[in-house]
């Protein structure tokens, strides 16, 4: 099978996926209540579209296609809104967070629809215990040579995100010591990972030509990389983040990746280089591990820096992108964020640390997605 052609995006343009918890609103476990939920929102005015995942306990909203973080700001607080009313009809609740901290992963259910079977019978039990929160970031890109290079621009500041965006602490009714465990289980597939080191789309023809040669990969779909292409919507698509417990924390993610981006096309601070992958494994795994308190690499140098000095260093060098593109509002929460908390892992935690219940931190996560709590 061949590679999609590369659809021509305009530049910098968002769009925005949030995989959703459904949860009871008697223990706070996880529910079968997709299919429900859909259907009571067929026939809403609402931007973007509601999907469903892998498991019935969970729920995707997307945007439509954003011109910057107002916009998807926007669209989330929509969608957001109409799902709340949708919810109370069924009593149930829906929450963010990259995993369900108590929930038995052996309990779900596989959504009724092909693809999800197709790839139950391939993975097995991992399909279930992929009953994980993510957010996906889609940026636009003028062409596929340019998306590329945005892509592996990106790979640099594949830990910064990782850590602003950790909200995964406890799996299992443990805690895990990480602050976001939900990228174990994304690391669990054999195609997760980094993209290869292609800076040409012809190249990158001729690599996903060879993958579908052995007959493992049939679409863009089959890789679970920290960034992938995505050719038919014409974007690149960063699924690093947990999924954020507040749709504001979600935007202001999006409003930094399109500031990034906008960076890299237009300043081009780094040379690209295979070599950017060294420490990136490392980087990768501090983060999850350690959150804001990691220790970062430098691909150049080779310096160790704390991921959160590093983070503020980058928000300085954004401030005129993020001028231009009307995201200081996002920059600005992310800023606060680390000054106060640090991130929704470290809110989790707190939070089990005084009430000493799990279902009663899943019950606080539920109203800060509604926006009742900060």
């Amino acid at each position: 099978m061949s590679l999609e052609p590369f659809v021509t995006s305009r530049p910098l343009t968002l769009g925005v996926e949030l995989e959703l918890q459904i949860v009871n609103t008697h223990d706070f476990d996880l529910t079968a209540a997709a299919g429900d939920l859909m259907r009571l929102m067929q026939g809403r005015d609402f931007p973007g579209d509601v999907k469903p995942e892998i498991t019935s306990s969970m729920l995707e909203i997307a945007t439509g296609v954003c011109s910057g973080h107002a916009q998807v700001l926007d669209e989330l607080r929509a969608i957001r809104d109409q799902l709340v009313e949708c919810e109370k009809k069924l009593d149930v609740r829906l929450c963010g967070g990259g995993t369900h901290p108590f929930q038995d992963w052996s309990r779900r259910r596989i959504y009724d629809a092909p693809r999800f079977h197709e790839l139950s019978a391939l993975y097995g039990y991992l399909s279930k215990q992929f009953t994980v929160f993510g957010q996906h970031v889609h940026v636009g890109c003028p062409g596929p040579d340019q998306a590329l290079v945005l892509m592996h621009g990106l790979s640099r500041f594949i830990p910064h995100l990782i850590a602003l965006a950790a909200s995964s602490p406890f799996v299992q009714g443990s805690d895990t010591g990480f602050h976001s465990a939900r990228l174990n289980s994304v690391s669990a597939f054999p195609l997760a990972g980094r993209s290869p080191f292609v800076q040409r789309w012809e190249d990158f023809e001729s690599f996903f030509a060879k993958m579908a040669h052995t007959g493992v990969v049939s679409s863009m779909k089959d890789f679970y990389w920290d960034i992938r292409p995505k050719p038919e919507f014409g974007t690149i698509e960063v699924r690093v983040l947990d999924t954020p417990l507040t749709v504001e924390k979600a935007a202001a993610l999006a409003g930094f990746i399109q500031c990034l981006a906008r960076w890299l096309r237009v300043e081009r601070p780094f040379a690209l280089s295979e070599d950017d992958y060294l420490p990136y494994s490392f980087n990768r795994f501090q983060a999850c591990r350690f959150g804001l308190d990691a220790t970062y690499v430098d691909p150049d140098s080779g310096e160790h820096r704390v991921l959160r000095d590093d983070l503020l260093a980058i928000f300085d060098k954004l401030e005129l992108h993020a001028m231009e593109l009307r995201a200081e509002d996002a920059i600005q929460t992310l800023r606060a964020e680390i000054a106060g908390t640090g991130n929704d892992a470290t809110w989790i935690r707190q939070l089990q640390q005084r009430e000493h219940l799990l279902a009663e931190v899943v019950r606080q996560q539920t109203r800060r997605w509604r926006g009742l709590a900060h």
